[in-house]
């Protein structure tokens, strides 16, 4: 693991504060030293200028040959007098040195083809000066004025000095203010660590964003999403346990005596044979339950349906009406099917939305009575499953749907899983679900979309 990872978030921020301080405190001093070295040197180039022109505007006739020596005017350094301030010289044009300072000036070597500024050193010296060589107007002398670049450099260390060590000295302090405001601003997240490791396994009430850091609010909002979630799946199970043992106790229980009876009526041929073709149904009814159960709990799972495509809803249409047409001859009824609009299609998962046409038309079979007629229509932004039996009582209608609701006096087994599944799918697949009876009788469902 590496060293970044296993250090707080605070020591990681206050660590990269203070590379990221020092490196701009670098970089502002290095920045600082170029300028202030250029403006100093264009402040003592103009100062050296200034002094020449002095110089030259001395009476220089009067000068013969014989070396005069001048007192040089002292410049104050920091508060103390520096001898190395300036120091000049002035030659004949044959190069004869008629007068200097007294210091450093007698030291400055003749240089006939120099004019202007350049830099050079002093007889005997390694250190580096800038020189100034003016001709005076008549061409009789030349006047040279120098510096010792030392001095600028020095000069301009201390002004640089003394406006970063200040913020050098403040460092300290805004690394301690930094350390505070941190644990300051990091306390709901300590907060928020603190509620996650007490927080019960089964809880899932959303946790507060009072007081978070924008950059962790979306953060704490997923895991509120991500708990509702959990609340809903563990919900949808328990809902679906309930429902399990609850429906599958009568079954479960009428197949329980039916096994006895059949036990019992050994010496019955007749009545063991009833015994055992109920228990047959039986069993074939808790299968279906069992089947509507599990297919429920899975759409309740689904929250967006994945591998979409478009479907042609007259092929969807025709292949459930093939699977459904032998159950329904079974039970003398017939299955019509008028297509129109062929082309009509609708994206989603042709699985579930077979599923969906099968449980209208089981519906339709199973609650209609012999001799009776299903259509199924496609129009082109619906299909219709109509049949015509006996219909729902009006104050029953607008509960058709609900889990395990079926309407008072229904003779046909059922669990009232159906048209939930159907409410279901037709949800995932945007589609509308009409439930409604018919004028002549009957009752039809229609989808929409």
């Amino acid at each position: 693991m590496k060293l970044t990872q296993r250090l707080s978030l605070k020591l990681r921020l206050t660590l990269l504060f203070l590379l990221l301080a020092l490196g701009a405190w670098c970089a502002a001093s290095v920045v600082a030293w170029q300028q202030t070295s250029h403006k100093l040197d264009k402040l003592f180039d103009t100062q050296q200028m200034l002094f020449a022109k002095r110089l030259m505007a001395m009476d220089l006739s009067t000068l013969n040959g014989t070396v005069q020596v001048r007192d040089m005017p002292k410049k104050a350094k920091n508060g103390h007098l520096d001898d190395d301030a300036l120091a000049f010289a002035i030659y004949s044009r044959d190069g004869k040195m008629l007068l200097h300072d007294g210091e450093n000036g007698r030291d400055i070597a003749w240089h006939p083809g120099r004019d202007g500024f350049d830099d050079g050193y002093l007889q005997g010296d390694n250190d580096e000066w800038r020189f100034l060589w003016l001709t005076a107007p008549d061409g009789n002398t030349r006047i040279v004025v120098g510096q010792e670049r030392e001095y600028r450099q020095e000069m301009a260390l201390d002004i640089v000095t003394s406006q970063l060590t200040p913020w050098l000295v403040a460092l300290p302090v805004m690394l301690l203010l930094l350390v505070v405001l941190l644990g300051r601003e990091l306390r709901p997240l300590k907060n928020l660590t603190q509620n996650l490791r007490h927080r019960a396994p089964d809880a899932t009430d959303p946790l507060t964003t009072t007081g978070l850091p924008g950059e962790v609010r979306p953060l704490v909002e997923a895991l509120n999403h991500l708990f509702t979630r959990t609340r809903e799946a563990m919900l949808r199970e328990r809902r679906f346990t309930s429902d399990a043992a609850h429906e599958l106790r009568s079954p479960l229980t009428a197949l329980k005596v039916q096994t006895d009876v059949a036990l019992l009526s050994q010496d019955d041929p007749q009545a063991q044979e009833k015994a055992l073709m109920q228990l047959h149904a039986g069993i074939d009814r808790a299968s279906r339950l069992v089947e509507q159960l599990l297919t429920l709990s899975r759409l309740d799972s689904l929250a967006n349906l994945d591998e979409i495509e478009p479907i042609p809803m007259a092929d969807l249409l025709q292949s459930a009406v093939m699977d459904s047409y032998h159950p329904a001859q079974q039970a003398g009824i017939e299955i019509r099917l008028t297509l129109n609009a062929p082309q009509a299609r609708h994206v989603g998962q042709a699985l579930l939305l077979s599923l969906l046409v099968r449980n209208l038309l089981d519906n339709a079979v199973r609650y209609s009575p012999r001799g009776s007629v299903v259509d199924v229509t496609l129009d082109t932004h619906s299909f219709s499953v109509r049949d015509n039996g006996p219909g729902i009582a009006p104050e029953a209608l607008a509960r058709v749907g609900e889990r395990f609701y079926r309407p008072p006096g229904q003779q046909q087994t059922g669990s009232g899983l159906g048209l939930s599944i159907v409410k279901r799918i037709a949800a995932l697949h945007r589609m509308t679900v009409s439930l409604s009876n018919i004028d002549r009788g009957g009752f039809e469902a229609r989808i929409g979309w």
